[in-house]
């Protein structure tokens, strides 16, 4: 017996599943690159990722497209997507991807910050990605990265020959008065060589890194705020970030660096 010819709904249908099986290798291939970010391809983030996978919404990250000064480019991270209604941004990592050491700072926020956002300026060493990697405080994960063109490399650059003493002249910039439980901005800055260890003194050595490591804000004694940073934070560190008092407190702004020297500024805070 002969055996049947092939019709033509055959035909069709083998069509119907060869495209099938090929858009189900597309979706397959596809999914992991779009969920890929540079991220995923760095071990110090990757450290604070875990098996998470991060959403990629709702973190923003902003950077100029071009800087022509590596060593001070300013930079701002926030978060405004959605989290649970007794959920908060508790911690924020940056990561520059082509820097000698990647980690940048890493900021802990309480309830006690009101607003997840941070403002900084930032050494870059060369054209790179700059990631942010945002932990809630249920464990929820969010990432984002930008690309920085850089024109002339920040982690070798000179600092001027008269150089304030490290810690000094601490400046703190504060609300004349807060609303109960409403998050306001609070500007920061002292001076400090922040120097990366990488660069030769006018003597051809190494110039030893000195960097500070820590700065904590505290209301009547309650951790409110809290930046570990790192040698890719440009010198004389700058911080805007917010706070919100329920009450009228006492704050006390702390900075430390690698020597265990610090410096403490202290401000009265009137709520109404």
């Amino acid at each position: 017996m002969r055996p049947d010819r092939p019709t033509h709904h055959d035909a069709a249908r083998r069509r119907l599943l060869r495209g099938l099986v090929a858009a189900v290798a597309a979706i397959g291939l596809a999914t992991p690159a779009m969920a890929e970010g540079p991220w995923q391809r760095l071990d110090a983030a990757r450290s604070v990722l875990g098996d998470a996978e991060p959403v990629t919404q709702g973190l923003v990250l902003d950077l100029p497209h071009v800087s022509e000064d590596g060593a001070s480019v300013s930079l701002t991270v926030g978060f405004d997507g959605e989290l649970a209604d007794d959920d908060y941004i508790s911690r924020i990592d940056l990561f520059a991807t082509a820097n000698p050491s990647p980690e940048i700072a890493t900021f802990h926020l309480t309830p006690l910050s009101g607003k997840p956002e941070i403002s900084t300026r930032v050494r870059l060493n060369e054209t790179q990605q700059v990631i942010a990697i945002a932990t809630s405080h249920q464990g929820e994960r969010f990432a984002t990265a930008r690309e920085v063109r850089i024109t002339v490399s920040g982690c070798l650059m000179r600092n001027g020959a008269d150089q304030p003493e490290p810690l000094s002249n601490p400046r703190v910039s504060v609300p004349a008065r807060f609303s109960p439980g409403q998050p306001e901005a609070v500007r920061t800055l002292i001076n400090h060589p922040m120097e990366t260890g990488l660069r030769e003194g006018p003597d051809g050595e190494i110039v030893p890194r000195h960097i500070i490591e820590r700065f904590t804000v505290s209301l009547n004694g309650e951790t409110a705020f809290e930046a570990d940073l790192h040698q890719s934070v440009s010198a004389s560190p700058y911080l805007l970030f917010y706070l919100s008092p329920e009450q009228d407190s006492e704050a006390v702004f702390e900075w430390q660096d690698d020597t265990g020297s610090t410096a403490r500024h202290e401000a009265a805070i009137e709520t109404s």
